[in-house]
């Protein structure tokens, strides 16, 4: 299909790392169709692993930052063509086809390859309007029951792109993952801001900025070469609507009679940008998010959703020692309706069914106890609605689930914790592990501040660090190494990376061993 056009110019690459080689083309030169301007500077992605295939996405922009928020694309509908193959210059391609990229949905494109080997690595690449795109690395699932091989699965949040550059994305990418977890925060709301970078425009409001919000985040390099290297699992968190939005309830109260168009916007434009399954697709009424992706017999990945479903922050929100956040009534998971609590019960019911050595549960806020010298703790976060949690974690125990790990962004800090059987006694078993990403971004450069917080509060809390990065997990059937990898720097682009510090888990004993 590709083969019967000019080899493509070489004038810019996407890499694919360790030792598979280069990406093959990227643009082919406008001047051999006459075509139009070149349409993917946005990148490439993949997502949604199963044993037999991935989600492929692009959305072609040739103008990205156009403020209607279609990218300088017409008002036509596009067709795009798409390969997959098994070697990076596609002399065996295994399957290939077309779509349509519809002006409706910001000429995006999300392309559910079937019939693919399991547990294999592929190549992919589009083709419109006479060019070609970047080439990016994805991988499938092992089959369900079956013994995988060895995952390095990174994990990622919060990247705000007036706070710095994006270089923990570069660094990522150079890890060479064979699967991305991003937590939340992948766009921030807010106006121009103040850093090394700026927004384009004002706080966002509609759809059009919206979509021209992520078009501009997506233009960045560093977060290209992250989409380009692996699939990724991606959830939400609330500046992809509005900072510390509950339901359908916004953060400032002026903002109620607006809130619901702008967050059905914003939920539009989040799946149109991200690699998400047709299930997975916006409706007027909000977004299908928690989901499970099973890996073998290794992991399955609970993919969670805290905003879109919780109960108000308890007693204004911020820190506060208020009796509410105990209250049974209030979820983080659930719009209660009587005494039902579906994504509670979905939730408990994956676990329950043990299908695999390792359960992680990918989610957005802090979800071990945290107290404050004063006793206040976040009301944002899993302490203001300790009975969701408390529940949770008695799914674990009276289940028996043998490798509880919640993995956690959105506080710009690293953190690794230990889940408690009861946080008020020191003593009390160990019955699962978090393990908290730092931001890519947001906070800026942060410091080399590395002491726990109020651990006479807290011994349950083992690492906290306050710089930049991502967190590395080496995943196989014995153990879970993991790396929290930190940036000193991104106020300046392109600083080294560094492990600030390791540790293991191990089948069977919940908790963190230093390395």
């Amino acid at each position: 299909m590709f083969g019967s056009s000019p080899a493509p110019r070489l004038s810019r690459r996407i890499f694919v790392l360790g030792g598979i080689g280069a990406a093959a083309a990227t643009a082919l030169a406008p001047a051999a169709f006459g075509a139009a301007p070149y349409p993917f500077q946005l990148g490439i992605a993949s997502g949604e692993p199963t044993a037999d295939g991935v989600v492929l996405w692009t959305r072609l922009a040739p103008s990205p930052l156009d403020s209607d928020g279609h990218g300088g694309m017409p008002s036509a509908d596009v067709e795009v063509e798409w390969q997959v193959a098994t070697d990076d210059r596609f002399t065996k391609v295994v399957k290939s086809g077309k779509a349509v990229a519809l002006h409706d949905e910001a000429h995006s494109v999300h392309i559910e390859v079937t019939g693919l080997a399991a547990d294999a690595d592929f190549f992919y690449r589009f083709r419109a309007q006479g060019h070609i795109s970047p080439v990016g690395r994805t991988r499938t699932a092992p089959k369900a029951g079956t013994t995988a091989r060895e995952l390095i699965m990174a994990m990622c949040s919060c990247s705000n792109w007036p706070g710095g550059y994006f270089t923990a994305y570069r660094r990522m990418a150079e890890d060479n993952p064979g699967l991305i977890l991003h937590l939340g925060d992948y766009i921030y709301e807010s106006g121009p801001g103040k850093g090394p970078r700026r927004h384009v425009g004002d706080e966002i409001m509609s759809l059009a900025d919206y979509r021209r919000r992520y078009a501009q985040y997506k233009t960045d390099p560093d977060l290209q070469a992250a989409h380009a290297v692996a699939p990724w699992l991606v959830v939400p968190d609330d500046h992809e609507v509005e900072n510390n939005y509950a339901g359908l309830i916004p953060q400032d109260s002026k903002d109620n009679d607006i809130f619901a168009a702008r967050r059905a916007a914003a939920y539009r434009a989040y799946w149109e940008n991200m690699p998400l399954r047709k299930e997975q697709k916006y409706t007027t009424t909000g977004i299908p998010l928690y989901r499970r992706v099973t890996w073998g017999s290794m992991a399955n990945f609970h993919m969670l959703d805290t905003r879109q479903f919780r109960a108000n922050q308890a007693c204004g929100d911020g820190w506060q020692d208020c009796a509410d956040a105990d209250l049974d009534t209030r979820s983080i998971l659930d719009t209660l309706k009587g005494d039902e609590r579906p994504q509670e019960k979905w939730l408990l019911d994956g676990l329950a069914a043990k299908t695999a050595t390792w359960e992680f549960l990918g989610q957005q806020v802090f979800f071990a106890r945290r107290l404050a010298a004063d006793g206040k703790s976040s009301m944002d976060s899993w302490d203001g609605y300790r009975a969701s949690r408390a529940r949770i974690q008695a799914g674990f125990v009276e289940r028996g689930i043998r490798n509880p790990i919640v993995l956690t962004g959105d506080v710009h800090a690293a953190w690794a914790n230990e889940l408690k059987d009861d946080y008020r006694e020191p003593s009390s078993k160990v019955i699962g592990t978090e393990l908290v990403t730092t931001s890519i971004s947001s906070g800026g450069d942060g410091s080399d501040v590395t002491e726990v917080p109020d651990q006479d509060n807290n011994p349950h809390l083992k690492f906290h660090s306050k710089r930049r990065g991502y967190v590395r997990n080496v995943i196989n059937t014995a153990q879970v190494r993991v790396d929290f990898r930190s940036i000193d720097k991104v106020s300046e682009h392109g600083a080294p990376v560094k492990t600030a510090q390791s540790f293991m888990i191990n089948d069977g004993r919940p908790g963190l061993e230093k390395v």
